[in-house]
């Protein structure tokens, strides 16, 4: 066995409590390195009767590490714990200080997870986990008022610039709300709302209030009103790394120099404030200049960007927010918001857009969840060819090795947005391998968003092709394709084991593109079967029991002595379940 592979230190996403009786136990070991894995665990102050093993199950592989992972529910929330690592007649133990070919008397040299503490407990919205996102550009989505159109708006449905306008509203929101929910939409995601001079609106000049040619704040309220009457959330997004040059702070900046009061609001490296041969003399959002970052450890800029927050969560009762630019704000930032907006409204979804790992932001004191970019680059890479299965299994477990349990299970998938060229674009325009990815999305573990038009069949290269008007002439639309998210959706919320259930690669090879894996929960077991190739395949997993259905159709799916063959179309799939305990409801 190779030690130096073995890892595991009592913190973060190795060793955490999921609830008030529960802690979950991560341990790495070199790919196909061992055979098995036991933690050995009890309470310091009474091992004698309260010591039992716990036989690691392999949660997940990537291409060069196993990760072995256990719940365990300590009788008096006290945990001592060692781990056995096993291959063949050879035994090693993980202690707190090395690694050592004999086991101490419990629980000397035993790692320690001394107590749970509720009040430490990293809690996330369970409603995040039953949710199906839509994000919607206001600008784009829907024009329901013409009376606010910004001057110079061009027709609904033309080819979108950087700096052009179409109309679209609030109004317009609230007149397809019942679209929405038809398609089986349960949350909303709205790009920012507040007063700026973009079409986009990520250069904010007013924080506290609507933006007039989308509507107002009673306008706002009325729509938030009307989605939780029909059952659905509403996230906006913060947009507190940086403002619009028009902030009037920044104005001060500009008009006065160093004597402004402001002038510690921003990162002011040298006045006067400006650009200067292509490079503004303060910190900004890239190298935007109509973009000035704020200084967030400033106390007033705190106070002001942290009420805010609340403002949105308390008057409006809007559901979370998604924080733009996330990573580049201070983390101390961050913990102060947290504490705002969870005191406002303890159900809040905190949603931190950081494109890269990401669990900094995610232990509890931060973020519930992020813009899962990772998993969209690896879904789609896959999906279009640029991998075989073994590799996407193993980049797939190294993703959900990332984060504790709670925070998989709300984290923010999505497989494109305003700031990436449409899925459909992406995918060659191949709707069979779109259906792939979309099949994925709502059978994977975490909360799905679907980008505007996508489930209507649009498309879009990068930014700002990407931001089309929605199409809603019905004439125009891929129904086809609707109705294909409509199913999946639908799917997804009546089955519990699809929002909560374990997942688990059953079956990748090297040099193929086709997967097998599994979803179950303690009541329903279901399998995902994938074609990712442009031959008709037939794939084949054992199966031990015979009471297999296919989850779209209902039929019976028989396997023959112990083998499950299911013949797949081109850049097919097929979806199978089973109960494992008869009831009358899924959930």
């Amino acid at each position: 066995m190779l030690l130096e592979a073995m890892y595991h230190v009592p913190r973060d996403k190795w060793a955490y409590a999921y609830d008030t009786d529960t802690i979950h136990l991560r341990v790495r070991t070199k790919r196909d390195d061992v055979d098995y894995v036991v933690a050995l665990t009890g309470d310091k102050y009474d091992w004698q009767h309260t010591a039992y093993d716990i036989v690691m199950e392999k949660a997940a592989s990537d291409d060069k590490f196993d990760y072995w992972e256990a719940a365990v529910r300590p009788k008096y929330k006290r945990l001592s714990y060692t781990f056995r690592v096993s291959k063949g007649m050879e035994t090693v133990y993980l202690l707190d200080n090395g690694i050592r070919s004999e086991c101490p008397q419990p629980p000397n040299h035993f790692y320690e997870f001394p107590y749970i503490h509720g009040v430490d407990l990293f809690r996330v919205p369970t409603w995040a986990k039953d949710a199906v996102f839509y994000q919607i550009m206001t600008e784009r989505f829907a024009n329901g008022d013409p009376s606010n159109d910004p001057e110079g708006t061009e027709a609904w449905g033309g080819t979108p610039k950087l700096d052009n306008y179409f109309g679209g509203d609030l109004q317009g929101v609230l007149d397809h709300l019942e679209d929405l929910q038809e398609l089986g939409i349960n949350a909303l995601y709205f790009t920012p709302l507040f007063v700026s001079p973009s079409n986009h609106k990520y250069d904010i000049v007013d924080y506290k209030r609507v933006d007039p040619h989308f509507g107002d704040n009673l306008l706002l309220k009325q729509v938030v009103e009307e989605c939780h009457r029909r059952g659905m959330r509403v996230m906006l997004d913060a947009v507190f790394n940086h403002c619009s040059d028009q902030f009037p702070p920044f104005q001060d900046v500009l008009e006065k120099g160093e004597y402004s009061v402001y002038r510690d609001w921003f990162h002011i490296n040298s006045f006067p404030a400006e650009i200067v041969d292509g490079i503004p003399t303060y910190d900004t959002f890239g190298f935007y200049g109509n973009m000035p970052k704020f200084n967030t450890a400033n106390h007033e800029v705190k106070s002001y960007l942290l009420e805010v927050a609340e403002y949105w969560i308390k008057e409006i009762k809007v559901d979370g927010w998604r924080l733009d630019v996330a990573n580049e704000v201070d983390h101390h930032f961050w913990r102060d918001f947290r504490k705002v907006v969870k005191a406002a409204n303890p159900d809040a979804y905190i949603v931190g857009e950081v494109w890269s790992d990401s669990l900094t932001w995610l232990l509890g004191d931060q973020f519930d969840s992020v813009m899962n970019y990772p998993f969209s680059g690896t879904v789609l890479e896959f999906f279009n060819g640029g991998m075989d299965g073994i590799t996407f299994g193993h980049r797939i477990g190294g993703l959900l090795m990332r984060y504790p349990q709670q925070t998989n299970e709300v984290v923010f998938n999505l497989l494109g947005s305003h700031d990436t060229p449409r899925l459909l674009t992406v995918l060659g325009e191949d709707k069979r391998k779109l259906k792939l990815t979309v099949v994925f999305l709502f059978t994977f573990m975490g909360t799905p968003c679907i980008y505007y038009g996508d489930e209507i069949g649009l498309t879009g290269h990068e930014d700002p092709d990407c931001r089309k008007c929605m199409e809603w002439d019905k004439a125009k639309q891929d129904r086809e394709l609707y109705d294909f998210y409509r199913m999946m959706i639908g799917l997804r919320k009546e089955n519990k084991a699809l929002r909560e259930g374990r997942f688990r690669i059953l079956l990748a090879c090297e040099n193929d593109p086709c997967i097998v894996y599994e979803r179950a929960d303690e009541r329903i077991h279901f399998t995902v079967w994938m074609n990712n190739s442009p031959q008709p395949r037939t794939l084949s997993h054992p199966m031990e029991t015979s009471d297999w259905l296919d989850a779209l159709t209902g039929e019976a799916v028989v396997p023959e002595r112990g083998m499950m063959n299911v013949a797949l179309e081109p850049y097919g799939y097929r979806i199978l379940f089973r109960h494992i305990v008869e009831v009358g409801s899924n959930d």
